[in-house]
């Protein structure tokens, strides 16, 4: 099972800078042993405030206790608070693929969050052929390297949500792939610009 994890690290007062470096060390070799063994997927640094000090995961584990097991593992645990979301299986999800690194400053990664309304009145018939819609534009979108990977969020049945990530050349191309989504009157989206993160497997030849 796949899980996005939030990693808020807040360092106590009065720690050396010898002591935050060292920490740094220890976190990075601990993360590269974690990504050799598959747990960690990917790592990312979200936009953050001066001062703040904050990485989003992709991590996969077996169960909530396995996926504690190797945070708990990590040095900045002592420092950090980790909130964790399950990703469930998502039938237009392209799958694990290997990251794409071309050195294009202009190559951007997002997460999205959508949350879809199906209006009051809309028949099984017509909901279905939006599904169906929806399916191939995702295909398509996939087979461009815009969208990477997706996911369902636990949510009621009559409120579907899902996470997508994806590879644009910055948010003008990921704002046009969104627009081209059938399903686009139907959802509000949330959107998350992603900055690579020094720890990041797919930086290393690992990650999906």
């Amino acid at each position: 099972m796949e899980y996005l994890v939030t990693m808020t690290t807040h360092v106590p007062d009065g720690t050396s800078v010898e002591a935050v470096d060292d920490m740094r060390t220890r976190e990075a070799a601990r993360a590269r042993e974690l990504a050799a063994a598959g747990t960690m997927l990917r790592l990312w640094r979200p936009p953050l405030e001066p001062g703040e000090w904050r990485s989003l995961g992709l991590f996969a584990a077996d169960d909530t206790d396995r996926l504690e097991a190797a945070l708990s593992s990590m040095p900045l645990r002592v420092w950090r608070t980790d909130e964790a979301v399950a990703l469930l299986p998502h039938p237009n999800d392209p799958g694990p693929a290997p990251v794409r690194r071309d050195h294009d400053p202009t190559v951007m990664e997002f997460l999205t969050t959508f949350d879809v309304h199906v209006p009051d009145g809309a028949t099984a018939a017509a909901v279905q052929e939006m599904l169906d819609a929806e399916a191939r534009r995702a295909r398509d979108l996939a087979e461009d390297g815009d969208l990477v990977r997706l996911w369902r969020l636990a949510s009621p049945p009559e409120r579907p949500r899902a996470l997508g990530l994806w590879r644009t050349r910055g948010a003008d191309q990921l704002g046009a792939a969104l627009e081209s989504l059938p399903m686009i009157a139907w959802m509000t989206i949330d959107t998350t610009p992603l900055s690579e993160h020094p720890s990041d497997p797919a930086l290393h030849g690992a990650g999906p």
